[in-house]
């Protein structure tokens, strides 16, 4: 997606977590099944990396014991961390997970998706980009951007 010169031409690539083991009661749409951290995980497990034809699981951008997840109190919070401390590209990883979520998750939930702390070098600069309604809205509003995101989430 890039087109340029890769900042981290070498990313490490882990082992991706194994699937999720479902019950009858999953598929059960009687049964009030909680959103949890791992069904978190889940959704944005996939979600492409915008340098590397990786996902964001693969390049431990993700990680399961990052996310948090309180059903009873309608909040999601996801902390994510780029590759390297300078990473040009963590806005639009951060804005692809946020989007992501909205997209996936009922409306009740206040999705919060931030830089883990310590990880990168404009972390607070991005996460305030991140947490700000208007800000997302507005960058979702060009096409250009928009389209980045989109190739992310569904790898198109």
């Amino acid at each position: 997606m890039n087109g340029g010169v890769l900042q981290n031409a070498s990313p490490m690539i882990t082992t991706a977590v194994s699937a999720r083991q479902y019950s009858s009661t999953d598929y059960d749409n009687e049964v009030y099944d909680e959103v949890d951290a791992r069904e978190v995980f889940d959704l944005i497990r996939e979600v492409r990396d915008p340098e590397h034809p990786h996902s964001l699981e693969e390049l431990s951008v993700v990680r399961l014991d990052l996310i948090s997840c309180s059903d009873s109190d309608s909040s999601v919070d996801v902390q994510f961390t780029p590759t390297i401390p300078h990473c040009s590209m963590a806005t639009l990883i951060g804005l692809s997970l946020k989007v992501k979520l909205l997209r996936s998750l009922s409306s009740r939930f206040k999705v919060d998706v931030r830089i883990t702390p310590g990880t990168h070098n404009t972390e607070d600069a991005i996460n305030k980009q991140l947490s700000d309604k208007e800000r997302v809205a507005a960058a979702l509003e060009n096409p250009h951007l928009l389209n980045m995101v989109n190739q992310c989430i569904y790898g198109l």
